[in-house]
């Protein structure tokens, strides 16, 4: 069992192509305003006892991530303001403003411990530990005898 990525979409039929071909700058029916430059690259790993999911998020610190759960759905996102502003001369006045926001949603297999998820943020790299409840572990090879 693995973790499903969840696309925040309104269709109501979600299919492979579209997470393959979805960002495509190539593709003819891409939608342009919704390319998602913004949204980390996610890297997800089974491992025997726990997932691994990890999210590309550099200059950002961990009070800019909000990490929530309802039933299945693991939910991350974030919201970061930068605002500037420098006054040079009498009538000059340069203001620079940044605001970058994504979600990004995945449904969790019912193997995850949920009340066990832990996540650390370093060096750009937001991780989150969902370990696996005992029944889902790989059980070690065993000899069955017959009676």
């Amino acid at each position: 069992m693995s973790i499903i990525k969840r696309k925040n979409s309104n269709n109501l039929f979600p299919s492979f192509l579209d997470d393959v071909l979805g960002n495509d700058l190539l593709n003819p029916s891409a939608d342009f305003n919704n390319i998602g430059f913004n949204v980390p690259a996610a890297n997800i790993q089974e491992k025997e006892d726990k997932f691994v999911l990890e999210l590309a998020a550099p200059g950002k610190s961990k009070k800019d991530f909000n990490i929530e759960l309802d039933n299945d759905v693991l939910t991350i996102s974030s919201v970061h303001e930068d605002k500037k502003e420098d006054k040079d001369g009498e009538n000059f006045t340069r203001k620079e403003y940044s605001y970058e926001s994504f979600t990004r949603s995945f449904t969790i297999p019912e193997s995850v411990e949920s009340n066990k998820i832990k996540a650390n943020y370093q060096n750009g790299i937001l991780k989150l530990d969902l370990p696996k409840r005992d029944e889902a572990k790989t059980q070690p090879k065993r000899m069955i005898d017959i009676s």
